[in-house]
């Protein structure tokens, strides 16, 4: 079993962005979303801090030290992004004007609860940023996360441990694993790593999982 990097789960959460959609890409691996975009595909992407249009992450060289994303990394505008009020950024989430909002957590929940903006580990404080105005605001909320934390335990949970975001939100989870779209009947396996079989992804998740009938190898370049 080869477990995805985080660029390659950014990279494939990336594939499924439709052509002309708005995101806002989340703290985290979300961030990295904005490099892996199909060629010849405009998905103008959102950050919480003010831009509209970002763009991926600067080349060696052509950094702007002023330029960041809402992870505070270092980022690009694309062509015609702009700028704008962190306030009028939080309208565009809560006037629903956001088609896609990819997201991190720490847990997700078979209903599709989130759970990203506090642990139970006191050296970890908590954020909610804009947490909670994006798993509400966007038309959809997908998430991007390992499968199984540091020490094992599993992140895709039969109900959340931790304190939630919002309920019944997340719509497709994108682990290091596998993909999983959250329905009303429980959690639908999409695709999941090769070097995997049903019974150790079903090991490492706590509910009940079904697979698709037209269950497919998630693999991702090696350079994502």
């Amino acid at each position: 079993m080869v477990k995805l990097t985080r660029e390659q789960v950014a990279w494939r959460a990336a594939q499924d962005l439709l052509e002309g959609s708005f995101v806002n890409l989340g703290i985290g691996i979300p961030t990295l979303a904005a490099n892996f975009v199909p060629k010849n595909r405009e998905v103008i992407f959102h950050s919480e801090n003010g831009i509209l249009g970002l763009g991926p992450r600067p080349t060696p060289g052509m950094e702007d030290p002023n330029l960041i994303d809402a992870g505070k990394n270092l980022a690009t505008l694309a062509v015609g992004g702009g700028y704008m009020h962190h306030a009028d950024a939080f309208l565009m989430i809560r006037g629903g004007h956001l088609d896609v909002s990819l997201l991190g957590a720490f847990e997700v929940s078979e209903a599709g609860d989130l759970a990203n903006w506090a642990t139970d580990d006191p050296t970890f404080p908590p954020g909610v940023g804009g947490a909670m105005d994006l798993a509400v605001g966007a038309r959809e909320v997908r998430v991007l996360m390992d499968h199984v934390g540091k020490n094992g335990e599993p992140r895709v949970r039969r109900r959340c441990t931790l304190p939630l975001t919002a309920s019944g939100v997340v719509k497709r989870i994108y682990t290091n694993l596998a993909v999983i779209d959250v329905r009303p009947d429980g959690l639908l396996v999409r695709e999941m790593v090769g070097g995997i079989g049903v019974a150790e992804l079903q090991s490492l998740t706590e509910p009940k999982l079904r697979f698709a009938t037209n269950l497919q190898i998630l693999a991702a370049p090696l350079a994502a």
